[in-house]
């Protein structure tokens, strides 16, 4: 028993070693500066970012990120890190993301790259390993991105996740298994999951339908059929329109002038549309053919489709029509539960953003009664003015 123990106390530690961080950014000082680079690609007017906590925070200090501030602007920033192999291990990618401007067209994603791209370059072409994250533009467009590159090409999920569009901090994570698994959560909280070959249509299907296979001519899917007995009833044919019977010659109408008067056409009551037979099950239904299907010749499985040979950088690469998003506490590793835990204050963060969003914003409608107060007093000062002047003038007017 205690030889187990100790085996499993080994095991246990050999585990959390082998775990690893491979980038973590909380934008803490200006620091940041000196390690991630903005693009140069020509043809671009990029935007700049600033590090603050926002116009509202919990915590001001623990709360910097990095802000887009500019709006309609390209942005383009990324770093690299030392380039890693995912063979074995879960990918995490990890960040938080607050649109506190109330974004209306924006991207709020992240793109993770291998060591072949260049910072300096970085443009909307760029090719990456993944992209994942959330992209608003207008009341349509309200999706988590997850976009996996396989062989060279990208692969958009093809599972709608819709992300969140309030104006306070929230966390998107991606987690990829080494048994062609994922996960994405939002705040901590898993949002969706699935299998990589079924989500993306990476592969080509297992299963096709049997380019042989025909249906039979003789095959009749039909569920009902028109009643061969039954008949149009004699009085069913009514025009559509019928004369309106209310109607009389006004007493000015000349016909000579005119014309021939006709009363206008009103909406026939009696009136049954087209007549059809009515509908009985048909006794000859076979129900709905399906087509077999056959082992896809194209198809072969890939073991290792999660894996990613190199990864050596991420970057923001997006644009946006008003800025103001704040991207924080980014994170790439191999541990879900290190990645769980970073996110262990995210509620307290969340209500604190909300408490002082409220505040301020009771204080700016406050300010704006105040001033609209002021305009509407140097109004009825103005008037008083105008009145204190009116009976000199009619004064001097009575002088002359």
């Amino acid at each position: 028993m205690k030889l187990f123990l100790l085996f499993s106390a080994i095991s246990l530690c050999t585990v959390l070693t082998s775990a690893k961080v491979h980038f973590e950014e909380n934008f803490s000082d200006d620091s940041w500066e000196k390690r991630w680079i903005y693009s140069k690609h020509p043809g671009k007017e990029f935007g700049k970012f600033v590090r603050t906590a926002g116009k509202f925070f919990f915590n001001e200090e623990d709360d910097q990120g990095l802000q887009t501030s500019e709006d309609a602007r390209f942005y383009a920033l990324s770093t690299k890190f030392e380039p890693f192999s995912t063979e074995g291990k879960d990918l995490v990618v990890q960040f938080t993301v607050k649109h506190e401007q109330n974004i209306d067209c924006g991207g709020g994603y992240v793109k993770v790259f291998d060591c072949n791209f260049k910072e300096e370059d970085l443009h909307g072409e760029t090719p990456y390993r993944l992209m994942f994250g959330p992209d608003i533009c207008g009341p349509g467009t309200k999706k988590v991105h997850v976009i996996l590159n396989y062989k060279d090409k990208n692969h958009l999920i093809n599972k709608d996740i819709r992300c969140k569009d309030d104006e306070y901090t929230h966390a998107y994570t991606l987690i990829i298994h080494p048994d062609n698994k994922y996960e994405v959560l939002i705040d901590n909280e898993q949002v969706q999951s699935g299998s990589l070959e079924l989500d993306w249509d990476i592969l080509p299907p297992k299963k096709i339908k049997d380019p042989e296979a025909k249906k039979p001519e003789d095959w009749d899917d039909r569920a009902t059929i028109p009643d061969p007995d039954d008949t149009k009833p004699e009085d069913w044919d009514k025009p559509e329109h019928i004369p309106d019977p209310a109607a009389t010659k006004p007493d000015d109408w000349d016909d000579e002038m005119d014309g021939e008067w006709e009363p206008p056409m009103i909406d026939n009551p009696d009136f049954k549309g087209e007549w059809k037979p009515k509908q009985i099950d048909n006794p000859a239904y076979k129900g709905q053919w399906v087509h077999p299907e056959i082992d896809n010749p194209e198809y072969s499985p890939v073991p290792d489709l999660y894996k990613h040979d190199e990864i050596c950088g991420i970057g923001l690469d997006l644009w946006q029509v008003k800025s103001g998003s704040i991207f924080d506490n980014i994170l790439i590793t191999d541990d879900a539960t290190y990645a769980s835990n970073a996110l262990s204050s995210l509620k307290e963060k969340q209500a604190g953003e909300k408490t002082a969003k409220e505040a301020k914003d009771k204080e700016e409608a406050e300010a704006r009664k105040a001033a609209d107060d002021t305009d509407a007093d140097e109004g009825d000062d103005d008037d008083e003015d105008e009145e204190d002047r009116e009976p000199q003038v009619e004064e001097k007017h009575d002088e002359l």
